[in-house]
């Protein structure tokens, strides 16, 4: 299985970036599944339906959340009728919507969960490495290729993650900062690990938001809103090989590609 994974997608015109830049990026490297962060797809806080089947219409066969989940107006009520779409695995239990999400692809099953990291994040999860335990237990046996994104502020805690789940998921991906991370590799069991895919976003911005609004309100710190930057956008994240036997990755593969529409 070829496995496309799509950083944080914020605002309009990284949506606009997936709808043009995907159906081709498909085409040429043969990709079997492709699955996309979209907590930031609604105007860079949250989604809604609409934009989630606005990206599955793109080509996103699966869509994860992380602590933006509830950003946007009742979408707590609409979480539970999109059936690609799921909620971060270590939110509480009485949350709505999904912890995981598992669909076929060629026969074979791909299971994706989100956890969320604990350290300098606000939203209030179970602890990160015992829901690592948790998911492990739950899938044992039940899927062929399981994808584990972290969705953390912390490095060292996705590292030390990766590092945990090393041989027994199929890859540790991290999200939430924005920024790719140079670490992008297959680890010694067979698990790919990148500490930040990146955004899919405008890079001339500071993560994602106009820069002059950002910049002000750290020399001020006076509220104000940041809209949602719109030059340099790029789609990044990677490219995943996974072995059908093993369930494991062969080869790993940072994605950066320019999007110069407008």
């Amino acid at each position: 299985m070829r496995l496309l994974f799509i950083g944080d997608i914020v605002g309009r015109p990284a949506r606009k970036a997936v709808a043009e830049l995907l159906p081709t990026l498909k085409a040429e490297r043969q990709i079997d599944a492709v699955v996309a962060n979209g907590e930031n797809a609604a105007a860079g806080a949250g989604i809604t339906k609409v934009i989630a089947e606005e990206l599955q219409g793109y080509g996103v066969d699966i869509i994860t959340l992380g602590d933006h989940c509830w950003d946007q107006r009742g979408f707590e009520q609409d979480i539970d009728h999109i059936p690609f779409l799921c909620r971060p695995w270590n939110l509480p239990q009485i949350c709505p919507g999904q912890r995981f999400v598992t669909m076929e692809f060629g026969g074979k099953k791909l299971s994706v969960v989100t956890l969320l990291g604990q350290t300098f994040m606000k939203v209030k999860a179970d602890n990160t490495f015992s829901a690592a335990q948790n998911v492990l237990a739950h899938f044992k046996g039940k899927t062929d290729y399981l994808f584990v994104e972290i969705h953390a502020e912390a490095t060292s805690e996705k590292v030390a993650l990766g590092w945990l789940l090393d041989g027994q998921v199929s890859a540790v991906i991290g999200t939430h900062t924005h920024i790719p991370t140079a670490d992008g590799r297959v680890l010694p069991r067979g698990t790919a690990y990148m500490t930040d895919a990146g955004m899919t976003g405008p890079y001339a911005s500071v993560l994602g938001r106009e820069i002059a609004p950002v910049v002000a309100a750290q020399m001020d710190t006076m509220p104000r809103k940041f809209p949602v930057a719109t030059d340099d956008v790029r789609l990044c994240g990677c490219l995943l090989d996974l072995d059908e036997k093993s369930g494991m990755c062969r080869a790993f593969e940072s994605v950066i590609i320019p999007f110069s529409g407008t």
